[in-house]
């Protein structure tokens, strides 16, 4: 029974880490490259189309990236495969 208790403890802050550090990870991700297209706009502003549909791109590539983590995170809190090992 405690390396039931143990498991869960250590998965939950493992879900947590994933969690957050990811989002930490994707907003840093989309803030700099959010600045580098609003000074590219700036110092060449016909480049804007090319750029925009770049950007776009890259956004929902960063963005699918945390939600695979959150899926698995997902998993691990509720169809957790360590369980199955203890019993």
């Amino acid at each position: 029974m405690e390396h039931l208790a143990l498991i869960q403890a250590y998965t939950g802050i493992g879900i947590g880490l994933i969690i957050g550090l990811g989002a930490a990870g994707a907003c840093i991700g989309i803030g700099i490259m959010c600045a580098s297209f609003l000074e590219g706009a700036a110092r060449q502003p016909e480049m804007i189309p090319a750029l925009q549909a770049k950007v776009f791109l890259l956004l929902g590539l960063i963005d699918a990236s945390f939600i695979i983590g959150v899926g698995l995170a997902m998993m691990f809190a509720f169809a957790n495969p360590l369980l199955s090992v203890i019993k």
